[in-house]
């Protein structure tokens, strides 16, 4: 095993996981504000693939163009989501807000498979490589990862240096004082349901570039988030980030050392051993 195959290996590994960073930061956005564990997430991501594929094999659009849309029609479905899903039960047990989202789950995937079907989709997009040393990049990973980075710091901005973010993190910390404040917070709670499900769009329009894909390939980055979210820290999309990192590298390794039927294995054995050891996740929860 050559230096310049490992190398190759751990950059492939980080330029995917950045981007299931991004997916997971959705999930745990919602779970940060609204204690939800959102179990439509990987339907969600789909739908952004699918965006995505469509948008760019029907009409010609540019994948990175098509995905500004995709991420608006994400942010307005979600937003949908929770009023009507959502919303009469936030207050309830936390069974009956994941008996919802899963119900909402079914019916999207219900819907993309009648549809759609399970016939494996490719958008056929290319932008090339990039040769560094031993090292060779796929120019989409790469572009992806750019977006990655604008959308993650975007949200920072949006949470700290808005007033609406700010109202996010206040009702994230205690809704009813938050209310007590002024602040709406039926409306923030849709806003934040809304960017969490734009995110997983965001996320699944970018894997589209580079994997094959059907409607039901979000269960597996669906699966992958919730391992990214314990390792950072629930409730910490910065945590989920530096999570989808970790989790890409390892997948990026690990086959040079086993049989890729193992990955999925070793990745839950870590997902189980961090709930064990520190459940806060490795940054914290927030």
């Amino acid at each position: 095993m050559s230096p310049g195959t490992i190398a190759s290996s751990i950059a492939d590994g980080l330029l995917i996981g950045i981007v299931y960073g991004i997916a997971a930061m959705g999930l745990s956005l919602i779970w940060g504000v609204m204690s939800v564990i959102n179990l439509t997430h990987g339907a969600l991501i789909s739908l952004g693939m699918f965006g995505v594929y469509l948008l760019f094999t029907t009409f010609g659009l540019n994948p990175y163009l098509a995905l500004i849309v995709v991420a608006f029609f994400g942010l307005l479905l979600g937003v949908l989501i929770y009023l009507i899903a959502i919303a009469r039960v936030i207050d309830a047990p936390h069974l009956s807000s994941l008996l919802a989202t899963f119900s909402v789950n079914m019916i999207i995937i219900g819907l993309g498979t009648a549809i759609f079907t399970t016939t494996p989709r490719d958008t056929g997009f290319s932008l090339g490589s990039v040769q560094i040393g031993p090292v060779t990049l796929q120019g989409t990973r790469l572009v992806a990862m750019v977006v990655t980075l604008i959308v993650a710091g975007a949200l920072y901005a949006f949470l700290y240096r808005t007033r609406t973010g700010k109202y996010i993190r206040a009702v994230a910390n205690n809704r009813a004082a938050a209310e007590l404040m002024g602040i709406p917070s039926t409306a923030i709670l849709a806003l934040s349901f809304g960017i969490g499900t734009m995110l997983a769009a965001i996320a699944g329009g970018l894997i589209s570039t580079f994997f094959s894909f059907t409607i039901l390939s979000g269960g597996i980055y669906e699966l992958k988030s919730f391992i990214i979210v314990v390792l950072g820290g629930l409730g910490n999309p910065l945590g989920a980030l530096v999570g989808g990192l970790i989790l890409g590298v390892l997948e990026g390794v690990l086959p040079l050392t086993m049989p890729n039927t193992w990955v999925p294995v070793i990745e839950f054995l870590l997902f189980v051993f961090i709930l064990l050891v520190r459940p806060s996740g490795l940054l914290g929860g927030k």
